[in-house]
């Protein structure tokens, strides 16, 4: 029997990316979503992957479609973390709605889902969960405080949590992309965007597989030795 996959934000760009790859490695993944409905049943009707909409930023409601996802599949031994929003503005234009919404549904969501699936993992002795930081979260971002505060979270988060489950056989990673080529990049104006590669020592965007495959490396059973660690694919532009 296939190990059951958890993906957040899972419908579109690198989440899609995520589920496409740990499907076709024989994983039984669901895709979570928020909000966009056709979307989403685009998604299941091209991936042949089930799509289920809640909020990850609320604790009940995600523990409620977790028990649900593990009576239809069977139980979660992987989750990846990857929902998330950008809510832009400098500090000093920055409203407190625009912080919160951020911290609650990038950081705070960790915490709903992983405490959801963390005592499973840990009867089973089995667990793999990885975390989608960011690039911004290591170096920061200007008009960004609150990205980079919860993607920074994040890492501080993987670490601690790794430390408890490697008693228990789970392992706990996060991943922080660069820029990649997704259609929140893409929306970024033409001069703009010309910057960012030039900064970009590879010379390129990253594509949504370049992070899936890390995805893909970490989650395997082979990968039991490495956790607590933070995997930057980034094309060279932060190099920590």
């Amino acid at each position: 029997m296939s190990r059951v996959a958890l993906v957040t934000g899972g419908t579109r760009g690198i989440g899609e990316a995520i589920c496409t790859t740990l499907k076709d490695a024989g994983y039984t993944v669901v895709a979570n979503y928020g909000g966009n409905d056709e979307a989403a049943k685009a998604f299941t009707e091209r991936t042949g992957i089930a799509a289920m909409k809640f909020d990850v930023s609320d604790f009940d409601k995600t523990k409620a479609a977790i028990e649900q996802i593990e009576s239809d599949f069977g139980p979660v031994d992987v989750l990846i973390n990857n929902a998330g929003i950008t809510r832009d503005g400098t500090m000093h234009r920055m409203s407190f709605e625009q912080w919160n919404a951020v911290i609650q549904t990038n950081l705070a969501s960790c915490f709903n889902t992983c405490r959801a699936v963390i005592e499973g993992m840990r009867e089973r002795a089995f667990g793999r969960i990885v975390n989608i930081g960011s690039i911004n979260g290591q170096a920061g971002q200007y008009g960004q405080v609150n990205y980079a505060a919860a993607k920074s979270g994040i890492h501080g988060f993987t670490k601690a949590l790794a430390q408890e489950g490697a008693g228990k056989g789970i392992t706990v990673n996060a991943i922080a992309p660069g820029y990649i080529d997704t259609d929140m990049v893409r929306a970024v104006p033409e001069d703009v965007l010309k910057k960012i590669v030039a900064r970009i020592p590879v010379g390129r965007l990253g594509k949504p597989e370049d992070i899936a495959d890390g995805v893909l490396f970490l989650v395997k059973d082979e990968s039991s030795f490495i956790t607590g660690s933070t995997l930057s694919i980034n094309g060279g532009q932060h190099m920590y």
